[in-house]
């Protein structure tokens, strides 16, 4: 540079740029060295796409990431989105090499150039299998469902996509076979918006329809039909339903319609290596439509054009693994993000489906009151109280009228009797008019606490001076009466009469078409060949409207439905005793077949009490301190409101443990005062329910992160609210 005007020279200028440009391409090869994922070992990396974004299998909820690892050159070809490979982690860095770490599984989600991570990335260890299982689809699908339950991604994947079997990978799945012709409406017709809805799905339109079933045994195969002129129209179905059995229903039904090759049934009946072979060849587009229970609601049908549930009051639809889903929820989110028509069916209608229709998200699918009429048993009522005057009902301790109705239809064929089964806890009610007894403060369910002290079971607010608020009374009483014991009495005062019985332990399909008494829980009621039941006897009414939960009476009519569409119609002289106040809501439903009015106006009441589905609600369960303290620290939305916490019950000794129960007491012995669990519940006005979930889980991988206490259990929409 020169010194006389201070100006550089020109050779000075020239020089001063050829360094500078060298210094800028100095720092751009830094960068790129920088960006470059240095391996274990010094290990080859793949030329194109070096990083590999891996879904690691740890459900930890301050863990739900992905991450980064390098790809080695000989795995470039395999190790692409979707496939499961194994992986070190929890490496640490050392002499700038990653050491250590444990090998577990994962997902690769994606593959990118450059990671953001400035150490040493581990390579993968190793890819397990070159079959891509996790389609863009469904981790879209699980990240749904994971953010909207405030559970983790790695969570959901594993209930979403079955353990490998390598011998079923290792078979190809048959050649997919050509669209089906398109089924004829049938039984549809009945419904004067069914034509309507089956030619929109053949036309490939989205429609969203809430369909409430006519009685009798026809829904199989009307389900089936919904699903056979989705995939004429080229694209796939899926059908959810409660049980293998019911499963076993629609699977034949469709069959019938389509040939075989064209579905598959997924079922645990099948056990876990065919299972997985049925849900490759889906995964692999070798079949396009599914049938099957609960865990059926993630398979990875291609362009769906119907996804359907039935019977979404069945609790089995609720998956009790973290973070514990509905089946309807997850099929409503199919059906958004995959622009596919929804069918919700069933016999009942809960108020979930209700609101769906109330909001316009789905339109209602009915027959009319007519052809309802026609199709279902006469209904008659019948008090618990009333006494028999007849010896032989007296015998059998049945009302004199219900025992009529069980003789008469003896006589033309099989009976079905209805028991709820052992376990269900009352809740106490008004004497006078049986109202349920509920909270002042919050409207939660008052349980009793001894020496006739009453608390609501969700505040903890005590009630020290109770009345009903719908008819003054102060006297309360346990809404359960009826005896256990009356299936035996039966057989006793009918003894040239088989008894049949099905529950738990035996489950039976079918019963002939002959005289027979079939004794049965709620759910496992057999089918009647031929015309149906001729006759059913629903007992106990008390013990299902009596148990402690929020949708009490719901689940009490859907039961009461379930069991009297066995039942032939009013033509065919099919009767159904109810034993229960006729005067109470779900009894006169019951009587009138009306399932959508009972939802509606319980929707209606859920709305005007802040109740779900109108409301969003959390549980948030564990120590006392350590659900204060995380309720706490979470940024609740505006307006949230907490109850609570109060006691959980301890559960019965020697009852299976179930998702969400206490742990068991410390050694065998009696639980101490520092282990007992709390739980509060969190209220959110509608539309905070995916804030509620993002706060509390936020929470609770910030408490895991510091290692604050112990853990605390979070579900989203509990379903045994009281």
């Amino acid at each position: 540079m020169s010194r006389e005007n201070g100006r550089p020279e020109a050779g000075a200028e020239s020089g001063a740029g050829e360094q500078l440009a060298l210094i800028r391409e100095t720092v751009r090869e830094t960068k790129a060295e920088r960006a470059k994922p240095r391996t274990w070992r010094g290990a080859e990396l793949a030329a194109g796409l070096p990083v590999a974004r891996v879904l690691v299998d740890k459900g930890l909820v301050h863990l739900d990431r992905y991450f980064d690892y390098a790809v080695p050159a000989a795995m470039d070809a395999e190790a692409q989105p979707g496939v499961r490979v194994r992986v070190r982690f929890g490496a640490g860095e050392k002499g700038g090499r990653r050491e250590g770490g444990k090998l577990v599984s994962g997902f690769i989600v994606e593959r990118v150039a450059e990671s953001d991570y400035r150490g040493v990335l581990a390579p993968i260890a190793q890819v397990l299998s070159p079959e891509r299982v996790l389609t863009p689809e469904l981790l879209a699908l699980c990240r749904s469902v994971a953010d909207r339950y405030a559970g983790t991604l790695a969570d959901v994947v594993q209930l979403a996509v079955p353990p490998r079997r390598a011998r079923a990978e290792g078979k190809a799945s048959p050649a997919p076979l050509p669209p089906n012709a398109l089924p004829e409406a049938g039984s549809w017709e009945r419904y004067p918006a069914g034509p309507g809805f089956l030619a929109a799905l053949a036309r490939g339109d989205a429609p969203r329809a809430v369909w409430t079933a006519l009685p009798g045994a026809t829904w199989p195969q009307e389900l089936a039909r919904a699903a056979a002129t989705a995939l004429a129209g080229g694209r796939g179905a899926l059908v959810v339903v409660p049980d293998g059995r019911a499963a076993a229903r629609v699977d034949a039904a469709l069959g019938e319609l389509i040939g075989e090759g064209r579905h598959v049934l997924l079922t645990a009946d099948a056990g876990p290596e065919e299972r997985y072979r049925r849900w490759l060849a889906v995964s692999r587009g070798a079949v396009r439509a599914v049938i099957g229970t609960r865990a059926a609601m993630f398979a990875p049908v291609a362009d769906p054009g119907l996804v359907a549930l039935w019977d979404d009051g069945d609790a089995s639809h609720s998956d009790p693994h973290a973070p514990q889903p509905h089946a309807r929820e997850v099929l409503i989110q199919r059906a958004v993000n995959e622009r596919a028509g929804f069918l919700l069916g069933g016999i009942g209608c809960t108020v979930e489906a209700a609101q769906l229709v109330e909001t316009g998200w789905a339109r209602p699918l009915a027959a009319e009151r007519e052809q309802v009429r026609a199709a279902a048993p006469m209904v008659r009522t019948v008090g618990d109280g009333d006494e028999a005057r007849d010896a032989a009902a007296r015998a059998a301790r049945l009302p004199t009228m219900a025992w009529q109705v069980v003789r008469e239809g003896l006589k033309t064929g099989p009976v079905l009797v209805q028991v709820p089964r052992r376990g269900y806890a009352p809740r106490l009610a008004c004497e006078r008019c049986r109202a349920p007894a509920r909270c002042r403060a919050c409207a939660g369910p008052l349980e009793s606490q001894g020496a006739g002290e009453l608390a609501c079971a969700w505040c903890g607010r005590e009630e020290p001076d109770w009345h009903c608020q719908e008819c003054g009374g102060a006297r309360l009483r346990a809404q359960i009466v009826g005896a256990r014991r009356t299936a035996e009495e039966l057989g006793r005062a009918f003894p040239a009469v088989p008894v049949r019985t099905s529950g738990r332990d035996h489950i039976l399909t079918s019963v002939p078409d002959a005289p027979a008494l079939v004794v049965s829980t709620p759910g496992a009621e057999p089918v009647a060949e031929g015309e149906g039941y001729a006759a059913a006897l629903l007992l106990d009414g008390w013990a299902l409207l009596g148990r402690p939960d929020l949708r009490a009476g719901e689940e009490a009519l859907r039961r009461w439905l379930g069991a009297a569409a066995l039942v032939r119609g009013q033509a065919a002289g099919g009767t159904v005793a109810v034993i229960a106040e006729a005067t109470l809501r779900p009894v006169q439903a019951l009587v009138r077949w009306d399932p959508v009015g009972h939802a509606v106006r319980e929707l209606s009441e859920r709305a005007e009490l802040g109740f779900p589905p109108v409301s969003r609600m959390a549980s948030v369960a564990g120590r006392f301190e350590d659900v204060v303290e995380l309720l706490k620290a979470a940024e609740l939305p505006a307006g949230a409101e907490v109850l609570g916490p109060v006691p959980v019950p301890v559960p019965d000794p020697g009852r299976p443990r179930r998702p969400g129960d206490p742990p068991p007491a410390s050694g065998g012995g009696d639980r101490r005062p520092e282990d007992e669990w709390q739980r509060a519940l969190v209220r959110v006005r509608p539309g905070q329910g995916a804030a509620l979930a993002a706060a509390l889980k936020a929470a609770r991988a910030a408490r895991l992160v510091k290692r604050e206490g112990e853990p605390v259990r979070v579900r989203i929409d509990p379903p045994d609210l009281g």
